[in-house]
């Protein structure tokens, strides 16, 4: 029977496991769910035990449909950001807090008075930003003092469960950069930026990079998923780093990115030196393959669109609501929608922004507000866009998620931002990114290009057509941010 590697992706919602063959066709695959803990308004939660009883599950689950195939690798990926804290027996000390944890404003400005803006965002390529790892570590530090002195390791939540399956305890540059004090440069912790908030730099784990063996299964976690003792686990990559591995992305490649349509939306673009933007209006991290790369997010894409059947078409399927937004026009007949129902990150990492529908008359139609939604994601899109082509040029978008699945979202997202999108053939998303790190950690494969090479043509096309309708309307949206800031 044929190899197969295995990948594994720690998401918010549950974790999923695949298992892929070395020509990169998926053999099985499951999943499993845990749940996310609200103790307070604006917090966000989970129980490492539980990531680690449903993985376990996962891992046991999928060993059973492998019908023979030996698995030679398993690679790691997951939601960044969060904060998982051990105490000296390696024990979870609370807790973990989330990516979307909003608890951590004061945080963010003590970081910032004691750093400098300029100076975080050229050093970890972002400022300060209430959901990242390091503002979490130090509201530890100042909310709950006892918990923070029992600290003895500070790990991302992939990498808790990296140390579970192996005793290990490491991490990896995509993931690591996302968390406010890696230094994107030497791809190393920054000790300066530690040392002024007072934080030993040796709480957190080593880095090595994403194609790097982390550690070896344990012969208890063996046993208990079927799994051979032993098994090499590789880094891996952050959740949108690992999926872009999985599309093809890489920082070689530098005119092609990928655009993500789930409950928020993504731009992701590779570039090949560390170059933030500025004013910090869009993230830089490290890629998965040795390179850099800039994200661009808006918080609520799909999860807009949801929130308009939910709210106002609880009846209709997503297909009529796209069929009503064919029957407007390019631009919605003058109608605007600013998309910030759940705050915004790019441009403005402003998590009290609201959202809006403007220019309403007695003449618009339910048709007119659904495309206005469409449209309005299209600009926040747009906008996080510019940024990043002033940094690195993008021309070609792999455009996954949900909203990709639309012809009509489809053709208004490439005109709008003018770039041609391309549907992937197969979307496996960030654990199948995992399972082809392994590959590469593994030999199987001799680097990443090799790699890629077995992944699926994409043969889906969109290329972008000028419209001025959208142009003025792109216009007028720009204003919105600001002229609606009076009336929060």
């Amino acid at each position: 029977m044929a190899d197969v590697v295995i990948g594994l992706d720690l998401g918010t919602g549950g974790v999923r496991a695949i298992a892929v063959d070395l020509q990169g066709q998926p053999i099985a695959q499951t999943t499993r769910s845990y749940p996310l803990l609200t103790p307070q308004p604006g917090w966000t939660e989970q129980n490492p035990a539980d990531w680690v009883v449903a993985s376990l599950e996962a891992l046991s689950d999928l060993t059973q449909r492998l019908n023979g195939h030996p698995a030679i690798a398993l690679g790691l990926s997951g939601q960044m950001h969060g904060m998982v804290g051990l105490d000296a027996d390696g024990q979870a000390i609370r807790p973990a807090i989330l990516w979307n944890d909003q608890r951590t404003g004061k945080a963010v400005d003590a970081i910032e008075t004691a750093i400098g803006r300029q100076e975080l965002i050229q050093r970890t390529g972002n400022p300060a930003i209430t959901g990242f790892q390091l503002p979490k570590v130090v509201w530890l530090q100042t909310e709950e003092p006892q918990a923070y002195d029992r600290l003895r390791q500070i790990l991302l939540p992939k990498d808790y469960l990296g140390y579970v399956l192996t005793g290990e305890a490491v991490t990896e540059p995509s993931d690591a950069s996302g968390t406010g004090c890696l230094n994107l440069a030497q791809r190393q912790w920054d000790a300066d930026i530690l040392n002024a908030l007072k934080i030993d730099p040796g709480l957190f784990p080593a880095v090595v990079e994403s194609t790097a063996i982390a550690g070896r299964l344990k012969s208890e976690i063996a046993s208990r998923t079927g799994l051979p003792a032993g098994l090499p686990v590789v880094a891996g990559g952050g959740d949108n780093a690992a999926a872009a591995i999985g599309l093809g992305i890489s920082s070689s490649h530098l005119n092609r990115g990928s655009l993500s349509i789930g409950t928020s939306g993504v731009i992701f673009v590779p570039c090949d030196r560390p170059i933030p933007d500025p004013e910090g209006r869009v993230h830089l991290f490290c890629h998965a393959d040795g390179g850099y790369h800039l994200l661009g997010v808006t918080l609520a894409a799909g999860g807009a669109l949801r929130w308009y059947k939910d709210t106002f078409a609880s009846k209709l399927a997503f297909t009529d609501l796209m069929e009503m937004a064919e029957r407007s026009l390019p631009g919605a007949r003058g109608v605007l929608f600013l998309p910030h129902l759940a705050g915004e990150r790019s441009p403005h990492l402003d998590p009290d922004t609201r959202g809006a529908w403007v220019n309403l008359s007695l003449a618009h139609t339910q048709a007119d507000l659904v495309r206005a939604v469409l449209e309005g994601v299209a600009f926040s899109l747009r906008t996080a866009m510019e940024i990043v082509s002033e940094i690195t040029p993008v021309h070609q978008l792999l455009a996954t998620g949900g909203g990709a699945r639309s012809n009509t979202w489809l053709r208004i997202l490439a005109d709008i931002l003018q770039a041609e999108l391309i549907a992937p053939s197969s979307e496996e998303g960030a654990a199948y990114g995992a399972a082809i790190l392994a590959m590469v950690g593994v030999g199987a494969h001799p680097d990443l290009e090799t790699a890629f090479e077995i992944l699926p043509e994409n043969n889906k096309v969109v290329q972008p057509e000028a419209n001025p309708a959208y142009e003025a309307a792109f216009e007028r949206y720009s204003l919105l941010y600001e002229a609606l800031k009076a009336v929060r």
